[in-house]
């Protein structure tokens, strides 16, 4: 018997490109197909390392994350918690959806791996990007999330907030699915 698939879009802010040097700062999850049941998580940063341009565009602070976020590994807990919630009876798997998703399930993987020795995704993931170039068959430089928008139209927009990028991300991976299905 084939489980069936829970679709979880996840966003994150971090403090630069890669995870273990950089920080994770920020965790904004949802289900695909109910887009408010959400979780988010502010972490305490694992070191001073950080990319100005990275910062200036999630406008987080590490002194601020340092004073007022969660401890990395008691976020990871967190987030496991609201996953497993999601996979209810254990018929269900879970599975990891993001819009340039090898750089967000980097640090999700990294995190629970680092922190809790375990990922509840397994270790893959669907990139919204790699889907919509697939089922498009168009060139890679017209899957931004620009492009994307311009033939579903959501009515989310994006903002740097973990939450609701996640959100918007999830609203344009069923807008795309949809589409897809109707045209086949």
């Amino acid at each position: 018997m084939s489980k069936t698939e829970i679709y979880v879009s996840v966003d994150v802010e971090a403090a630069g490109p890669i995870p273990g040097k950089f920080s994770l700062l920020s965790i904004g999850a949802c289900l695909v197909q109910d887009p408010e049941h959400v979780f988010s998580a502010l972490l305490k940063p694992i070191n001073r390392e950080a990319d100005p341009e990275a910062l200036k565009v999630s406008k987080f602070s590490l002194e601020d994350l340092e004073r007022d976020g969660t401890d990395p590994k008691e976020a990871m807990l967190s987030f496991e918690m609201w996953l497993k919630q999601l996979a209810g009876r254990g018929n269900e798997k879970l599975v990891f959806v993001g819009l340039n998703a090898p750089f967000d399930w980097s640090f999700i993987n990294y995190y629970f791996h680092y922190f809790i020795g375990r990922n509840p995704f397994g270790f893959t993931a669907i990139d919204i990007k790699a889907y919509y170039m697939g089922a498009m068959g168009c060139p890679w430089s017209e899957t931004g999330s620009s492009h994307i928008a311009e033939l579903v139209r959501p009515k989310r927009k994006p903002d740097h907030n973990a939450v609701h990028d996640a959100q918007y991300q999830a609203e344009l991976f069923a807008l795309v699915r949809s589409y897809v299905r109707s045209a086949h």
